[in-house]
């Protein structure tokens, strides 16, 4: 039967490009195939000290039966857990002075849900959101109700060394006229593992304040959890700041827990839609790091553990591409600064990069072609279709396999036209 979807609905029956890399994640996952060189996705990496730590908490709310019936048996506030909301407001009091309260911080199911929710109730209807340095995540693209609710600006580019590059923010290209309701941004940044300096973030800042619009930081992979920075910086918030923190980096993506630190008004915003759309949202993420945030156990883990982890994996990666690919094709890799992938760039890549996929895919590799990345934009830039994103911190030995495979496939492209 042919139903006949609403504006809402037909929006989704439209190709995406995080449907198609969810889809290929799922069935390379049911798949099973132990010769598949996994290099896409988000999916953090398993770290035997995270997946310890969190077993040992599971087993603790197990031994209280009271605690354990309540967290898989009750619901929770729209906002979430009031314990675990008055926990995590000490917690970056603590280390922050910020001087904010529970009344600050609502629980999303995923903070990918809670961008949904707050793109669509500040923008819309010839209201924009800017994306100030693009490529930029490719999960925010299809998120707004109609199109063309995102405008992005193109970073610049800027060769860092041999084969290195990195993007930096065009401040001079940065308008904001009045069709422009918030201002957002991934710091690190997905793809590229870009890390916007401090400066760079108080440019923004300065720039929403002085136009009465909200600065959205996408905080999944920062500071002060996971911690998957390579580079020191100073996690920042203000009234009107709306920053997003989530538990899926630190080990727990299947528990669906994104956390928003906002003004009071926003809070009580998200926690309407929560209730209209979810009723509650999960209690077992909250319910396992609450516990570890007085006591200074979330922190050595992520200090001691998550962010070496994902140094030496990202490490590691680079040296293999440098010998896989050397001189023998025009290739650049972005700095890597922070998460978890390598932003690879072709200049002059004879094939696009959504057929590169293609080809690799049928080879045993999976990566995630560049070009969903860049969207909102007026023009193409030159490397739209060059680019690929791969994911550096799964098995090494698998993760040197793929990053040879692609090198071999790209060598192997006509490169002469």
């Amino acid at each position: 039967m042919k139903w006949s979807w609403s504006a809402f609905g037909t929006q989704f029956e439209e190709p995406s490009g995080i449907l198609e890399l969810m889809r290929d994640l799922g069935e390379a996952l049911a798949g099973g195939d132990p010769d598949l060189c996994m290099l896409g996705g988000g999916n953090p990496a398993p770290i035997p000290e995270v997946e310890a730590l969190f077993r040992e908490q599971w087993q603790t709310l197990a031994r209280d039966p009271s605690r354990l019936d309540a967290v898989l048996g009750k619901y929770d506030t729209a906002q979430g857990s009031p314990v675990f909301l008055e926990a995590l407001a000490a917690y970056l009091n603590a280390k922050y002075d910020w001087g904010i309260g529970p009344e600050n911080i609502g629980i999303t199911n995923g903070s990918q849900t809670a961008f949904f929710y707050l793109f669509n109730l500040l923008a819309g209807g010839g209201k924009k959101i800017l994306l100030p340095l693009s490529p930029e995540y490719i999960g925010y693209a299809d998120q707004g109700h109609g199109p063309g609710m995102f405008r992005a600006v193109h970073g610049r580019l800027e060769e860092t060394g041999p084969h290195r590059f990195k993007y930096r923010m065009d401040r001079a290209a940065l308008e904001i006229g009045d069709d422009v309701a918030a201002i957002a941004v991934s710091r690190p940044t997905n793809p590229t593992g870009n890390v916007l300096t401090n400066d760079e973030i108080q440019t923004l800042s300065d720039l929403a304040l002085a136009h009465e619009i909200p600065l959205l930081i996408d905080n999944a992979y920062g500071a002060p959890f996971p911690g998957i920075l390579f580079r020191e910086v100073k996690p920042v918030w203000a009234p009107h700041i709306i920053l997003s923190m989530s538990l899926s980096k630190l080990g727990l993506p299947g528990v669906r827990t994104g956390i928003i630190v906002a003004d009071r008004p926003v809070i009580e915003m998200l926690t309407s839609v929560n209730a209209v759309a979810g009723l509650a949202n999960g209690n077992v993420g909250q319910a396992l790091v609450g516990p570890l945030l007085g006591d200074g156990r979330l922190d050595a883990l992520c200090r001691e553990a998550i962010r070496p982890f994902y140094a030496e994996r990202s490490q590691r990666a680079a040296a293999v591409w440098e010998e896989a690919l050397g001189d023998s094709v025009p290739w650049m890799r972005h700095e890597a600064e922070g998460s978890m992938f390598h932003w690879i760039r072709f200049p002059g890549l004879p094939v696009k990069s959504a057929e590169l996929y293609q080809i690799l895919k049928r080879k045993g590799v999976l990566v995630v072609p560049g070009h969903f990345f860049f969207y909102g934009l007026d023009r193409d830039p030159p490397e739209k279709h060059e680019c690929l994103r791969v994911h550096t911190a799964m098995n090494p030995e698998m993760t040197a396999k793929g990053i040879d495979i692609i090198a071999r496939t790209v060598r192997g492209l006509n490169w002469s036209g």
